[in-house]
């Protein structure tokens, strides 16, 4: 290429890195990284626009001679006559440009392209400029580049120029602008560059001067420090290089058709060789090889110029462009790229802070494994970064997670071994991830590691009926000891889900129901009681998975199914009720007795299609079903059991099913039978003169539970049940010697009762009004006698009477009423004495710090859910106004010291409490901190503001405060009663007016109070001191201690910033000289104080609030 004049930056020093980064220089064959700490560089400002510039050094534009691209640029030859030296930049586009024909997305990129050829070839400097133009317009610089700019002044120079004229303030450019004339930038912008390339492939990228000249323009733009034209012109640079790729792989692939045409015909005889050809063949794979060389030139070039540089910039999505964009190369050209020397850079990359762009090195990498050929050399790569990818896994940045493992997955494709048992577990464990994404691509991952099908291992497995097996048995036998070793029982629909999609397995019903009731065969292990367990825990999380189409609770929202999964669900549905409705019956006569199985085998009827019972002629399905329901009922005393066969019934007996009539039938049957053995209990146990034995306990607390478990999902009304179920409450109020578990459910069955005769009178359009006094006189009883059994000695009997009590507050509220006016003489309003009963059982059960370090975890955690569940039963009466707000005080008081165990549902109800009241909800946040303020003077004699516990209601104070929020308007009036409240309490509490020696007992509050000042609007500030100075009977002493200094402190940060209005100091005031009353008086900041005005009630009241909120005053 000598001979031909290009515009050519120079080289820069592979080896001069101007960020403070310790890494091997791009010519290094050392493919180690240094720690992630100093990995990727530490940026003060990611949002910067600009980045520090690196080493002066000037490009220049030298001709290089052919072959060596890198290291002696070329100089252009001047052209043209004399112009001036700058022309005046300009704003604005010119119509039909370049970007206006980009940025309009409406022609076609190859006909711009090839109108753009003609041009160069006409006059290629007006072409080039046309270019270069484009990409300083594509970063948004509105600065024109004149014809004699480009002829005459250096790349350098010319970028100097476009960043004065840059719009720095406004910091958007086309790449990060939004709207619909933007949409399609990037993509038209990454097009026009490679389809120039692609067009040009063949002779223009080879004159050594067009592609010199952008190649120059893109690296000196790359190295800017304007964000916009580093972030535009890498993407340039990148895609370019792409491009060349593409022109590289061209010429190899006419290299070899040419090396294989000069063999072919070289091995003819001497008679038969073409002398002409042979030498045309040799020509074309020389032309062929400069061209190769060529491209590999300007390849290497922007590596080093632009990738090397522009890889750890200061700002992600450079990098992030930068990691895409290699992995694109290494996949198409391995020859050249998939090298240690380059993968290094990915992996030291993977570092990276920020997540997309660590995002970006893992799909990069994944098309790397998913072929043998290029995953056989990633061998070193693999072995060095192996740990960071499975690291990875576990990434905050869920996609990033998600990605990881699907490396993962593809690096085990071909070298099963590369993985230690421990990186495998550390995937394994994230089936159970909250995160559905991560969940499932873990999932793929277990499946592809041990639930791959083995049809020729099974083809002759048989039970020992001789019923053959179903392929999948030897995987759902792995399945079930996975879910058993990884200890995470409970949680069994969450690995259901994580392999929902990727393994048939978990919808083959008979292959599980197989295992379970059909005997091991020859050379098959029995399923021991453990694996029995599980396997149906994870069976009925199938079922409902099949007949839902819902994710577990807590795997993200379950969106809105569309039609084609409505169609499938319903199918699966049809399938398991079939299945199930023959064999439901077997499993539940095999395993009786065991309560958990059968708890879990009673959740699968719920999730029936009950129809096909009529459509299937199944009724003898279902007369079995319900003969195992009866007798489950009366064989188990478990509260889980029972609580689920009555949600069978509630199923079976719909109305909208034929089968409604057979199973009330036998609801009834079954219910008779329950309350005849009640009854007969009832009168054993309370027969007269007799203390009753452990079997008539035990009898009387079985029949409960069953009655109970069954009037939370049927109406027991008919069987008159209360009189006896009250008797039990009514007798537990005056005789602590009654079992708690009686007590308990009797509470419990009366509650339930008492809301299905609710319900039947609500009910009805004309409710009779004997039944709704019959209810009343009911409900009051109950009320009255749970009210006595909160002071029951045994914590169980309280505990029950304080849900059921704040339950029945909810349900029979004003709201009652409103819904139903004549339903009005049932609202039930609590007293002043039931709030403070409630209130104090929240101080002695649920805020008391647990002292016992030795108890269970799983322990601790069930009783702090219990608690947690006490206290939000009194929040909802605060939510729904059914209790004053000034009830919450003593629940407010507790808000830090028990935060980590309840402070968001305190936060919550505060919020609420403001919904309702602001005034009142700022009263009752006064009145927690006074009564703190009292519990603390209780204890020292003196106040010790320096106290641990005086502090800690300081911190309360300053938690308050923030609650306020920023908007002061908002809260005017909540603030200002706030203060009022506090002053007030203060300032009072002694007979005798305060001296210098006798302060008022309570002033140190005022230094709590003060927490609150900058909630103050600017002039309620001023009524404030107002206020607090007239209360002040006698002004503040002339002889201040120490005692005083709260009144000081609160003063003065009233009066903070205030002209007008002098802070006052511990120095002894001036004393003032006598005014006789009705005389003006001269004040120390010079304005004029009418005494008429304090002397008068009106003058005081006037003075006082001026200025106040109305509803304060």
């Amino acid at each position: 290429m000598p001979g031909v004049r290009r515009k050519k930056g120079a080289a820069k020093d592979p080896g001069l890195e101007t960020e403070a980064l310790h890494l091997p220089g791009p010519d290094s064959s050392d493919p180690i990284e240094p720690s992630s700490e100093i990995s990727i560089p530490e940026m003060d400002n990611d949002d910067s626009d600009f980045e520090e510039p690196k080493a002066p050094g000037k490009v220049s534009r030298k001709r290089q001679p052919k072959g060596d691209l890198t290291n002696q640029p070329a100089k252009k030859a001047k052209r043209g006559g004399k112009k001036k030296d700058v022309e005046e930049m300009q704003s604005g586009d010119d119509t039909g440009s370049l970007f206006d024909v980009v940025k309009g997305g409406k022609s076609s990129l190859q006909a711009v392209v090839d109108e753009w050829i003609e041009s160069y070839k006409s006059d290629r400097d007006q072409a080039l400029l046309e270019l270069i133009q484009f990409f300083i317009q594509c970063s948004g610089c509105k600065g024109k580049i004149s014809p004699y700019m480009y002829g005459n002044m250096e790349h350098a120079e010319i970028i100097r120029k476009m960043t004065e004229e840059f719009d720095e303030e406004s910091g958007d450019y086309p790449l990060i602008m939004t709207g619909p004339m933007y949409k399609k930038f990037k993509t038209n912008y990454c097009e026009l560059v490679q389809v120039l390339v692609r067009q040009c492939q063949y002779s223009i990228i080879y004159d050594q001067y067009m592609m010199d000249n952008v190649i120059s323009l893109l690296t000196g733009l790359t190295d800017s420090q304007v964000r916009a034209f580093r972030h535009t012109s890498t993407l340039a640079a990148m895609k370019l290089m792409t491009a060349l790729v593409d022109v590289a792989l061209n010429l190899s692939i006419n290299l070899d058709n040419t090396q294989r045409q000069y063999e072919a015909e070289r091995q003819k005889n001497q008679s038969k060789r073409a002398g002409e050809r042979l030498e045309l063949l040799m020509s074309k794979r020389q032309e062929l090889e400069e061209n190769q060389e060529e491209i590999r030139n300007m390849l290497t070039y922007i590596f080093k110029g632009v990738f090397v540089h522009r890889y750890r910039d200061t700002q992600p999505e450079i990098r992030g462009i930068c990691m895409a964009e290699i992995g694109v190369w290494m996949k198409k050209y391995p020859n050249m790229f998939l090298d240690d020397a380059y993968l290094k850079y990915v992996g030291w990359t993977l570092y990276d802070k920020t997540g997309e762009v660590r995002l970006c090195c893992l799909r990069s990498l994944q098309p790397l494994y998913e072929t043998e050929d290029l995953a056989t050399k990633m061998e070193l790569f693999t072995n060095r970064f192996k740990d960071r990818i499975v690291e990875m896994t576990l990434d905050k940045e869920y996609d990033v997670a998600v990605q990881a493992v699907k490396l993962v997955i593809s690096v085990l494709r071909f070298n099963e071994n590369v993985l230690s048992d421990k990186d495998c577990e550390n995937v394994y464990e994230l089936v159970y991830s909250s995160h559905r994404h991560v969940a499932q691509a873990a999932g793929e991952f277990l499946n592809n590691k041990l639930f791959q099908r083995d049809d020729e291992a099974t083809k002759n497995l048989k039970s020992k009926k001789g019923k053959k097996r179903s392929p999948n048995t030897p995987l759902i036998r792995d399945l079930v000891q996975f879910f058993i070793e990884s200890e995470l029982h409970e949680h069994g629909a969450y690995l259901v889900d994580s392999l929902w999609d990727i393994n048939e397995m978990i919808k083959d019903w008979e292959c599980m129901t197989d295992l379970l009731l059909e005997e091991a065969g020859k050379g098959e292990e029995p399923l021991d009681d453990r694996q029995e367990t599980s396997l149906i825990e994870i069976m009925v999380c199938c079922v409902k998975q099949a007949a839902t189409g819902e994710s577990p609770v807590g795997r993200g929202p379950n969106r809105k199914l569309t039609v084609k999964e409505v169609k499938q669900v319903s199918e699966e549905k049809t399938k398991l009720t079939e299945h199930f409705i023959v064999t439901l019956p077997q499993l539940l006569a095999k395993y009786l007795m065991d309560a958990e199985k059968v708890t879990n085998l009673l959740q699968i009827p719920q999730y029936f299609d009950l129809e096909i019972y009529t459509t299937s002629r199944q009724e003898k399905s279902l007369e079995a079903l319900l003969r195992y329901l009866h007798e489950i009922v009366e064989k188990h005393t478990d509260m889980e059991v029972l609580e689920a066969c009555s949600k069978v019934f509630e199923s079976l007996c719909s109305d909208e099913f034929a089968i409604a009539g057979k199973c009330d039938v036998a609801r009834s049957t079954l219910i008779d039978s329950l309350a005849v053995k009640f009854k007969e209990a009832m009168q054993d146990f309370f027969a007269e003169g007799e203390q009753p034995d452990d079997d008539d306990t035990f009898t009387l607390v079985a029949s409960l539970k069953r009655i109970y478990a069954f009037y939370n999902c049927h109406n027991l009304s008919s069987w008159n049940l209360w009189d006896d179920l009250f008797h039990i409450v009514r007798t537990a109020s005056e005789n602590n010697a009654i079992p708690e578990e009686v007590v308990c459910k009797s509470i419990a069955a009366c509650s339930m009762a008492v809301l299905w005769y609710l319900q039947k009178v609500d009910g009805e359009a004309s409710p009779d009004k004997n039944e709704v006094l019959l209810l009343k006189k009911r409900l009051e009883q109950l009320m009255r006698h749970s009210q006595e059994l909160l002071f029951h000695p045994v914590n169980r009997v309280d505990e029950e009477a304080f849900i059921t009590i704040c339950d029945l507050l909810v349900v029979f509220s004003k709201q009652i009423a409103e819904t139903n006016p004549l339903l009005k003489c049932l609202v039930y309003e609590s007293d002043k004495n039931l709030q403070g009963q409630l209130s104090g059982f929240l101080t002695d059960k649920v805020f008391v710090e647990d002292d016992d370090d030795d108890l269970d975890e799983n322990v601790k955690i069930e009783e702090l859910h219990k608690k947690r569940n006490f206290l939000a039963s009194f929040c909802k009466l605060i939510v729904y106004n059914i209790v004053h707000i000034r009830t919450a005080a003593e629940m407010f008081k507790h808000y830090m010291k028990f935060y980590n165990d309840y402070g968001d549902i305190i936060k919550a109800t505060l919020s609420k409490a403001r919904e309702i009241n602001k005034v009142a909800t700022a009263k009752t946040l006064v009145l927690s901190l006074t009564q703190m303020f009292k519990d603390v003077q209780s204890e020292q004699q003196t106040i010790d503001r320096s106290s641990d516990s005086f502090q800690s209601i300081k911190e309360l104070a300053r938690r308050f405060a923030l609650s306020f929020g920023l908007d002061q308007l908002k809260n005017r009036e909540a603030v200002a009663a706030l203060h009022k409240e506090g002053i007030v309490f203060s300032l009072t509490g002694q007979e005798n007016p305060p001296t210098s020696d006798n302060p008022p007992p309570n002033l140190p509050f005022l230094e709590i109070l003060s927490e609150f000042t900058n909630k103050l609007m600017k002039q309620d500030k001023k009524t404030v001191v107002n206020y607090l100075d007239k209360s002040l009977s006698g002004g503040v002493p002339s002889n201040r201690g120490d005692d005083w200094q709260p009144l000081l402190t609160y003063r003065n940060s009233l009066v903070q910033g205030e002209a007008e209005i002098h802070p006052i100091t511990l120095r002894p005031a001036i004393p003032a000289k006598p005014v006789s009353r009705g005389m003006k008086r001269k004040q120390p900041d010079g304005s004029v104080h009418d005494d008429n005005q304090w002397g008068s009630k009106e003058g005081r009241r006037t003075s006082c609030w001026h200025g106040w909120p109305a509803s304060v005053v």
